[in-house]
């Protein structure tokens, strides 16, 4: 049963990223339509857009604290909402003006789905960090069909808002498929994870969230300047053919889902995101640089690809996986100031590769390697950072260890001392060595006096074992004495 619910919850969070995904190309892929709905020219309508940035910038901060408070179901509702009336008001908009409020409003959607939906994966346990990858998959799917309904209805001379529409009646059926689920505790750490980074000493803590804090923009800001402006410079700067040049975008698009999967399958065995973040990253600075100076088509194809599995197939996911694990009582704010690193990107990286653009268009797509080597610089000081504390932390307990170990040859002696004192008298007595009675009377304080049920077994496998070499020393001192 719990299964069931936990998949039930899954799907439906999935669903609002499916809708997510038509909601972030649904005003650029209907901008015709929309312009002569609104009797303004395709410049103006694109302005439009720019909205849903400044919605994301404005809220995450607000919405990610509000979500460790309220509860994750309140705000994916409030993000679902949002989104419904994004749909709906933008095909009865009576100007520009009431547009990009309703743009604005897809933006706090977004910033209210993540806020609810990234910690909730993570607060379902086990390797549900995972989870939060595929999100990226069902975005890529919804912008990917996207397209493909526009050009049908298109095609058949049929009106554009059915698109509209469809978005809101997924989200509708979604809202009755959410309504009876329940959600996890709030803020729960995933075991094991929080125990390890709960012995980070503060300084260590803080330094890795400055930069995971800058590598949510280096990440989003990397994959905005790849897709703005591939096709350009393969055209202009490597002289491919206009096929060619869109080409690289689609491989780039292959990549990025292929990666998903890639990285969901590597999460769900519980390999170290810090680790996977410095691969990663890596691979995706090596494939940029083959992109930018070289002049063959395969290579640059073979690059683009692995540019996509690297950069686009989840990545982002990864950093924030592990930025959530580092606070795990405040996962809602964590979220909001990842990603609102990335709404800087998405706001401040057109604006400078456009400056770039009137030098080249190389020397814009090529600005991407400096944020490559920044995104690497980072996950390596978070990494060294990680390795480092692990490395104390082990020394540290294994000092522990040693003195316990101390303690515990010193009481072991003395025990051993009674037991001898306890075979004289046994001895003189004549008694039997083995008593079954006192026995069980020792196993069964063990099991009282335990502080963990699950170490119980444990314990008294090793006091069995005590008793057993206590037997063996009091016949061993009997005889040489005799």
């Amino acid at each position: 049963m719990m299964v069931q619910r936990q998949t039930r919850l899954k799907l439906s969070l999935y669903l609002n990223y499916f809708v997510h995904g038509i909601g972030l190309i649904i005003l650029a892929q209907n901008m015709q339509a929309l312009g002569k709905l609104w009797q303004e020219p395709l410049a103006t309508v694109s302005y439009v857009i720019s909205g849903v940035g400044i919605g994301r910038l404005i809220a995450y901060l607000i919405l990610g604290s509000l979500a460790d408070r309220y509860g994750r179901k309140n705000f994916i509702y409030f993000g679902m909402l949002c989104y419904l009336l994004f749909f709906g008001g933008i095909l009865i908009a009576p100007n520009i003006q009431f547009a990009y409020g309703l743009a604005i409003l897809a933006g706090v959607a977004n910033s209210a789905l993540d806020a609810g939906t990234y910690p909730t994966f993570v607060e379902l346990g086990g390797s549900n960090g995972a989870s939060n990858i595929l999100i990226k998959a069902f975005m890529s799917l919804g912008e990917f069909i996207l397209p493909l309904l526009v050009a049908l209805l298109e095609n058949h001379h049929l009106w554009f808002g059915w698109t509209f529409i469809l978005a809101a009646v997924i989200l509708l059926l979604n809202f009755g498929i959410l309504r009876p689920v329940k959600f996890p505790i709030k803020n729960k750490a995933v075991a094991g994870k929080r125990q390890f980074f709960g012995h980070l000493p503060a300084w260590r803590r803080w330094l890795v969230a400055g930069c995971l804090t800058c590598y949510g923009y280096t990440s989003m800001a990397l994959m905005i300047l790849y897709t703005q402006w591939i096709s350009l410079f393969a055209l202009k700067t490597l002289h491919f053919s206009n096929w060619q040049a869109h080409f690289l975008l689609s491989l780039y698009s292959i990549g990025s889902i292929s990666g998903v999967i890639i990285l969901f399958w590597l999460l769900s065995r519980q390999i170290s995101e810090s680790k996977l973040l410095l691969i990663l990253n890596g691979l995706s600075l090596i494939s940029l640089l083959l992109i930018s100076w070289s002049t063959q088509l395969f290579i640059t194809a073979a690059a683009s690809l692995i540019f996509g599995m690297t950069a686009a197939g989840g990545i982002m996911q990864t950093g924030l996986n592990l930025f959530l694990k580092l606070f795990p009582e405040r996962k809602g704010l964590i979220t909001g100031i990842f990603f609102t690193g990335g709404s800087l990107a998405s706001f401040s990286i057109p604006l400078i590769t456009g400056w770039l653009s009137k030098i080249s268009v190389a020397a814009a797509l090529r600005f991407d390697i400096l944020i490559g080597i920044c995104g690497l610089i980072l996950v390596i000081i978070i990494k060294a950072v990680l390795d480092s504390a692990a490395a104390t932390d082990l020394v540290q307990i294994r000092k522990k260890i040693s003195r316990l170990d101390h303690w515990i040859i010193i009481l072991l002696n003395r025990r051993f001392q009674a037991v001898k004192m306890a075979g004289e008298i046994k001895t003189a007595q004549q008694q039997q060595i083995r008593d079954s009675k006192r026995e069980n009377q020792v196993l069964k304080q063990v099991a009282q006096q335990s502080a963990d049920q699950q170490l119980t077994p444990y314990l008294q496998a090793i006091y069995q074992q005590i008793m057993k070499n206590s037997r063996d020393y009091e016949a061993n001192s009997e005889r040489k004495d005799n």
